[in-house]
């Protein structure tokens, strides 16, 4: 085998330790003729187990590594089993691969693990002279050449000082390469994080603002809902507006029917009969007309206001439904907040204002507010007036200063009707009034 095969294993690393002991060489002669191959007699200890890749190479004196090798050949395995006992064994140069100069070369083998076991004396290649049966050293070359070894010796061991704090700076960078891995693998990972979390609050954001124009739109529908409650409570009032003047037509035309039903008593009195007769006639016709009117104005009024009290519940649940679902779209706005400012604490949204107070209920307790209330203020104003007085407010009876005022105070609710459900006052003559307002009481 040559040295075209597959390379031998070795190593750059400069040999702190070798074991040249474990295989001799046998029969190494000074110098080999160029030209011819060389044959290489070794014996291996009983210190060595040899290997499938250990080898045997041709080094130039003076070599530092294994990489250093000239040629090399396979050392072939034993035949049998050497355990114990030293083995011969011998390889084949071939002539081709062999140097072509006169420098001292050496025989060294090398097992698998890159390790110098065996080192034979120095040879060169080159013809026999006679010159060469005697070889003379003078004292001056042997203090150079063991001057020589010294300085290499000393070169060998700064060259491992330098190896080993190599090694050491080599560990240093190591661990200094680790850490920096570690904290590039930290940055990216908060990197990451860092993006979620734009994404997240990203998200937040465009959340934030469509829900602010939900409550936005609700705004707006709640202040619609509250312009139509306005439109409502004005139609309401001006129903009452009409409302009350065809009452005050309708008392009238009543007071009206009495003074007439008088004169035609009179008249009946007088003889006059046909004559009562034919006006009685015309009256109840005229009567039955204007009551007819006023019944018809009245449940035009009647069903207008039920159409109107009807929208406005309407309207009122309508609003309710938006001021829940506004308190609703406030909380999920606080809650969304809340968790931003605790997941990134990077900015704050300012909480949308707080809903309107309620409308209050109209004064009186009615639905639609008490269209008399002027009366019975009128009243109470009178009775106010009763002890400085002492004349009734309906009748204009005067009464003396020294009359008990619960007795005065008797005789005037004698002339009023008082309801049921408000305590409100009212002239018995004003019966018409009086059932108007139970009614609307009956509308709540």
């Amino acid at each position: 085998m040559d040295e075209t095969s597959d390379k031998p294993p070795t190593s750059a690393v400069l040999l702190d330790n070798c074991h040249f002991s474990q295989v001799v060489f046998n029969n190494v002669e000074k110098f080999y003729i160029p030209g011819g191959d060389v044959t290489c007699y070794y014996t291996l200890t009983q210190n060595i187990v040899p290997r499938g890749k250990d080898w045997v190479g041709i080094f130039r004196v003076g070599w530092k590594t294994t990489r250093e090798y000239y040629t090399f050949m396979w050392a072939p395995l034993p035949s049998d089993n050497h355990s114990g006992t030293a083995v011969q064994q011998q390889i084949q140069f071939k002539a081709y691969y062999l140097p072509k100069d006169d420098e001292y070369y050496q025989f060294c083998y090398v097992d698998q693990d890159r390790v110098v076991r065996g080192a034979s004396v120095p040879f060169q290649f080159r013809a026999e002279t006679e010159d060469d049966i005697l070889v003379v050293t003078t004292q001056g070359e042997v203090e150079e050449i063991e001057l020589q070894n010294k300085n290499l010796h000393k070169e060998n061991e700064e060259l491992k000082a330098n190896c080993a704090s190599l090694q050491k700076q080599n560990i240093h960078l190591q661990e200094e390469v680790n850490k920096a891995q570690e904290l590039q693998n930290s940055l990216e990972s908060l990197r990451s994080n860092t993006e979620k979390l734009e994404l997240e609050l990203n998200s937040l954001r465009k959340e934030n603002k469509h829900l602010k124009e939900l409550d936005d739109c609700r705004e707006a529908e709640l202040q619609q809902l509250k312009e139509k409650i306005q439109n409502v409570t004005s139609n309401n009032k001006r129903l009452e507006t009409r409302l009350k003047p065809a009452l005050e037509n309708l008392d009238q035309l009543q007071r009206s029917c009495v003074i007439s039903h008088v004169v035609m008593k009179i008249q009946s009195v007088s003889g006059a009969m046909e004559i009562a007769q034919v006006t009685n006639c015309e009256l109840v016709r005229l009567l039955l007309k204007v009551k007819g009117y006023l019944l018809q104005q009245n449940h035009d009024l009647m069903k207008e206001l039920e159409e109107q009290k009807r929208l406005f519940q309407i309207l009122q649940a309508k609003k309710t439904e938006a001021d829940e679902e506004n308190q609703k779209l406030r909380e999920e706005h606080d809650r969304l907040l809340k968790h931003l400012s605790q997941a990134q604490e990077v900015s704050s949204f300012s909480v949308v204002s707080r809903a309107q107070a309620p409308m209050p209920a109209p004064e009186g307790g009615l639905l639609f507010g008490n269209p008399y209330c002027a009366a019975g203020a009128n009243l109470r104003a009178g009775a106010a007036d009763v002890a400085s007085i002492r004349k009734c407010p309906m009748c204009d009876e005067v009464f003396p200063e020294d009359v008990e005022t619960s007795q005065y105070e008797a005789h005037v609710r004698s002339h009023l009707l008082e309801c049921p459900i408000c305590s409100e006052a009212f002239e018995k003559s004003n019966k018409q009034v009086f059932d108007d307002h139970i009614f609307c009481h009956g509308l709540e």
